[in-house]
C-alpha cells in the first residue's frame, strides 16, 4: 500500500471544520484505492500565537520540512486584528512559509458547475455550461518583491514612494513550465498575460514565455494578450480561456476577479508549488482553498467544505502524481452538486445542508 505524507494545517476559524472533512475524504478515498496516509496536525495562525506565540511556530515549520505537502486550511479573524501588521496571522503564516519553501507558482483553479449558474454575476447565456479555467500566477517575483522598494519624505515636503517590477529568463521560465504541466492536463491551451505594450518586464515575459512553450511542448495552443483585455475577456467570454499564465500583480487580480465570476470561494481551490521536489520527485506544494476563516459562522456546521476537499485533490494531483485519483474526488464534488446538495453558501436561500452532511454526500460518490 502506497503512503502519502502530508502535514495538516486547519488554522482558524472555520479551517478545522473544512479540514476534518477533506481528511475524512482522503482516508475513504485511500481504504478505496489502495493509499493510506501519514498526517498530523500543527498550529498555524491565530492559534499559533495563542498557544506558541508565534503564527508560524518552529514546530510547525520542522513538521512541513518533514513532509511531502502541506494541506493547508486559513488563518487570521478579529481576534488578532489589534496586532500590527507584520504579527498578524495572514502575513506572519503565509508570507513566511512561502518564502521557507519557495513557493512561487500559484495555481487558482475557477471552476463553476452548470448547476450553480446563478450564483455568478455573469449573464445566464455566459455561464449556462459553467466556467472551467485555471489560473497559473508568479508568486514570488515582479513588483511585490523587486527592489528598491522604499517611501521618503522629499526636500520639498512630499512623499514618494518606490516600488520596483523585476522579473529574471530563469523566473519566467520555471513558471512557464508549470503551466505546461497543468495544460498537458488539461485542453492544451496557454494564454500568457502581460503588459508589453508598456512594460519591458512584459516583453521580457512574452518573449520567455513563447520560447519555453515551443521548447517544452510545441503542440501547446499559445497566445498572448494584455491584462486589460484580459480583464475584459474573462467577463465576456471566459471560457474562451484554458490556462491563464501571468506574473504577480496581474495574477492576483485575475484570480480575484475570476473568483467573483465564479460566484462562490467555497467551491474554489488552489495551490501553490515550490522549486524543490518531494521525497516522491514530485513539486512539493502547500493547498488551501481560496476563502477566508468565516468566523461569523466557524463551529456552527455551516462551512462548505468543497474547496477545502478540492484543495485535497490537487494535492494528490501536483504533489503525488495520482491524477486518477485527484479526478474520483473532483468527480464526487460535482455529482454531490448536480444531485441538489447544497451548503448554505451556495444555496440561493434555499434549503441546506450543514459541513458533515455535505462531507458525508461527496464521499457516499466516491468510486468504490
Amino acid at each position: 500500500m502506497i503512503t502519502i505524507r502530508f502535514t495538516n494545517l486547519p488554522g482558524d476559524g472555520i479551517g478545522p471544520e473544512v479540514m476534518s472533512v477533506a481528511l475524512k475524504v482522503l482516508e475513504t478515498l485511500g481504504l478505496r484505492n489502495g493509499f493510506s496516509l501519514q498526517t498530523s496536525e500543527y498550529d498555524i495562525g491565530g492559534i499559533g500565537i495563542d498557544r506558541h506565540g508565534s503564527a508560524l511556530p518552529d514546530s510547525t515549520l520542522s513538521a512541513c520540512q518533514e513532509a511531502d505537502a502541506i494541506l493547508f486550511g486559513s488563518v487570521g479573524g478579529p481576534k488578532w486584528e489589534s496586532l500590527p501588521p507584520t504579527e498578524q496571522p495572514e502575513r506572519a503564516a503565509l508570507l513566511p512559509i512561502r518564502k521557507a519553501f519557495e513557493l512561487f507558482a500559484n495555481l487558482r483553479p475557477g471552476n463553476l458547475y452548470p448547476e450553480l449558474a446563478d450564483l455568478s454575476p455573469l449573464r445566464p447565456s455566459t455561464v449556462a455550461k459553467g466556467i472551467d479555467v485555471l489560473c497559473v500566477r508568479e508568486l514570488t517575483g515582479g513588483i511585490y518583491f523587486g527592489l528598491p522598494k522604499s517611501r521618503e519624505t522629499l526636500a520639498n515636503g512630499e512623499e514618494r514612494s518606490i516600488d520596483t517590477m523585476v522579473y529574471k529568463t530563469s523566473e519566467i521560465e520555471r513558471i512557464t513550465e508549470i503551466a505546461v504541466k497543468a495544460a498537458s492536463l488539461r485542453e492544451k491551451k496557454i494564454c500568457s498575460v502581460d503588459k508589453a505594450n508598456v512594460l519591458e518586464t512584459s516583453v521580457l515575459w512574452r518573449k520567455v514565455v513563447s520560447e519555453c512553450i515551443q521548447r517544452l511542448d510545441p503542440t501547446i495552443e499559445s497566445t498572448h494578450m494584455y491584462v486589460d483585455n484580459a480583464a475584459m475577456q474573462l467577463v465576456r467570454d471566459p471560457n474562451q480561456f484554458d490556462v491563464i499564465l501571468t506574473e504577480n500583480m496581474f495574477g492576483d487580480i485575475l484570480s480575484d476577479e475570476l473568483a467573483v465570476i465564479c460566484g462562490s470561494l467555497g467551491m474554489l481551490a488552489s495551490a501553490s508549488l515550490g522549486t524543490g521536489k518531494n521525497s516522491l520527485g514530485h513539486s512539493f506544494g502547500l493547498y488551501e482553498p481560496a476563502g477566508g476563516t468565516a468566523p461569523d459562522i466557524a463551529g456552527k456546521n455551516l462551512a462548505n467544505p468543497c474547496a477545502q476537499v478540492l484543495s485535497a485533490a490537487l494535492m494528490l494531483r501536483y504533489s503525488f502524481g495520482m491524477e486518477k485519483e485527484a479526478s474520483a474526488i473532483e468527480s464526487a464534488v460535482k455529482q454531490t452538486i448536480r444531485d441538489g446538495f447544497r451548503s448554505v453558501d451556495i444555496s440561493s436561500g434555499s434549503e441546506f445542508v450543514g459541513t458533515d452532511e455535505m462531507g458525508e454526500a461527496i464521499i457516499d460518490r466516491l468510486p468504490a
